[in-house]
C-alpha cells in the first residue's frame, strides 16, 4: 500500500474513532468497514497459527473480537490504541477458544513453540495457553516487553507502530523484543520438556 494512502487511511480512522466516541452513530457506520478489513488481516495471521481442525474461524474471532471493542466504554485515542486493544481481545478470544476445546478433550497437546517469525508454527491449543501464561508472568516485571510482544505478535504491528504508541524509540522495541523473546523462549522450553518427561 502507498504510505500517502496509508496514513490517509490511519487518520481516517482516528478521526471517525473521535467522532464515534463523541456519541455519532454514523461514525461507527463508516468505521466499521475499515476496521474490518485491518482486522481480518490480523485474524489471518492468527489463524495461521492455529492447530489444525480449530473451531474457530477467522471470521468468527473478527466479529467477536469487534462486538467486544464495540462494546467496551473505552475512548480510542486513535489507530494505534484502538487496534492494541483489538490485539489483546482477539488474544483473549483464541484463549478462551483454546482453554474450551481443551476442558472438552481433557487431554494435553504440548509441542514446542517458537516466537522467532520466520519459524513461527501453528501452536496447539495447549501451546496457546502456554504461551498466554508466559507473557503474563513476563509481564508481571517486564510489562512493557509483555505488550510488544503482544503488540507484535497478537496485533501485527510493526516495530515502528510500537515505537510509536508505547511512545519508545524503534531501537528501544527491537532491544525490547529480542530480550522478551529469548526469556519466552526459555520459559516455554522448560514447558514443553517438563511436558516430556
Amino acid at each position: 500500500m502507498d504510505d500517502s494512502i496509508g496514513a490517509e487511511s490511519d487518520r481516517g480512522i482516528t478521526r471517525l474513532l473521535s467522532a464515534w466516541r463523541g456519541g455519532d452513530e454514523e461514525a461507527l457506520d463508516a468505521l466499521t468497514p475499515l476496521v474490518y478489513r485491518e482486522l481480518h488481516r490480523l485474524a489471518r495471521g492468527y489463524m495461521r497459527r492455529e492447530p489444525v481442525g480449530h473451531i474457530l474461524q477467522t471470521t468468527a474471532l473478527v466479529n467477536e473480537a469487534f462486538l467486544r471493542l464495540a462494546g467496551a466504554d473505552v475512548g480510542f485515542r486513535d489507530r494505534e490504541h484502538f487496534f492494541a486493544l483489538a490485539a489483546r481481545v482477539m488474544r483473549r478470544v483464541l484463549v478462551d477458544s483454546a482453554r474450551r476445546r481443551i476442558a472438552d478433550k481433557r487431554g494435553g497437546d504440548a509441542t514446542a513453540l517458537t516466537l522467532d517469525e520466520e519459524h513461527m508454527t501453528p501452536l496447539t491449543y495447549g501451546g496457546l495457553l502456554e504461551l498466554d501464561d508466559a507473557l503474563r508472568s513476563l509481564g508481571r516485571f517486564e510489562p512493557r516487553q509483555s505488550q510488544m510482544v503482544e503488540l507484535r505478535y497478537f496485533g501485527g504491528m510493526t516495530a515502528a507502530e510500537i515505537s510509536s504508541y508505547l511512545e519508545v524509540s524503534t531501537a528501544t522495541v527491537e532491544r525490547d523484543l529480542r530480550a522478551a523473546r529469548a526469556w519466552l523462549q526459555v520459559q516455554l522450553g522448560a514447558v514443553a520438556q517438563r511436558g516430556s518427561t
